[in-house]
């Protein structure tokens, strides 16, 4: 029995989730729902309301603003880890999507280091005692 045609755009759309960060194409989304690239942009499109394109950009700058917001790389950095080449389309593309460039997006959320948390569990395991129990810690230096 063959498998349904949404089955096939879901293939595509996982590729778009996981490998977002590549150079991922809509012809490589096409060959993953083993349809060809016309086709698949409109089945697409029908399916999930938005172009193969559009649904990837989303994808990458989704993802670039958690990587603004939890680290204190620079933009370009930022742009190149979510798979876009140009600064500049990418700048653009972020403040259609969020009403601010990059820099302002991150400006506009506390600093990286805000999110940078040590879980209590380890302050205790691995921090300093702050109770001596220990005799050695009395005693005066050898000498």
């Amino acid at each position: 029995m063959p498998l349904p045609p949404s089955r096939h755009l879901l293939r595509a759309k996982d590729l778009a989730d996981a490998s977002y960060a590549d150079a991922v194409t809509v012809a490589d989304m096409a060959a993953a729902a083993r349809l060809s690239a016309a086709h698949f942009s409109r089945e697409f499109r029908r399916a999930f309301g938005q172009t193969p394109h559009r649904y990837l950009l989303t994808r990458r700058l989704e993802r670039a603003a958690a990587l603004l917001r939890m680290t204190d790389w620079s933009v370009a950095r930022v742009c190149a880890e979510v798979g876009l080449s140009s600064v500049g389309s990418f700048t653009t593309s972020f403040r259609r999507m969020y009403g601010a460039s990059p820099t302002a997006y991150r400006a506009a959320n506390p600093p990286a280091a805000h999110y940078a948390r040590v879980p209590a569990c380890f302050r205790r395991a691995y921090g300093t005692p702050q109770h001596r129990t220990f005799r050695e810690d009395d005693a005066p230096p050898p000498g």
